[in-house]
């Protein structure tokens, strides 16, 4: 299997973002790293090119073990995708606080493990944060991270 090309870099995430973004989504997304940043008690890194993530666990795909970060986000071209790693599907289904959190944040759309936002504005942060800090929970009690 190939090597993950997704990896921790030295690039600052603060500089990447003040390059990459202007206006509204600049201010939104630092609003998101610094609130990932007080979640979760750790510095932001980037990831590959744009994705800033906070923490990290393991996990093993076809026998190798791989790390990635335990959330995160990333300014797409079209939204912000924030990485809610405990996943919108079978944990979602079986967690009804987790179906009343997703009921109250707000405009949004999810894949697998992404959420995605076209701005903070069309969202509660009370109830992102909520969101955000139930997938940390969860983490720390179901994987090997260092949060």
């Amino acid at each position: 299997m190939a090597e993950l090309k997704t990896r921790p870099t030295d690039t600052d995430p603060i500089e990447f973002l003040e390059k990459n973004l202007e206006g509204d989504r600049l201010k939104d997304c630092l609003k998101i790293l610094n609130l990932m940043k007080e979640l979760t008690l750790k510095e932001p890194i980037m990831w590959g090119e744009a994705i800033i993530g906070f923490g990290e666990y393991e996990y093993e795909r076809q026998n190798k073990k791989m790390t990635w970060p335990v959330t995160g986000f990333s300014p797409r071209k079209n939204n912000i995708t924030l990485y809610i790693m405990s996943g919108f599907g079978d944990y979602a289904d079986r967690d009804s606080e987790y179906n009343e959190i997703m009921a109250n944040l707000g405009k949004f759309k999810t894949g697998k493990s992404c959420l995605y936002i076209k701005s903070l504005k069309d969202i509660d942060i009370n109830v992102l944060k909520n969101l955000i800090q139930k997938s940390l929970n969860y983490f720390k009690s179901n994987h090997k991270t260092n949060l």
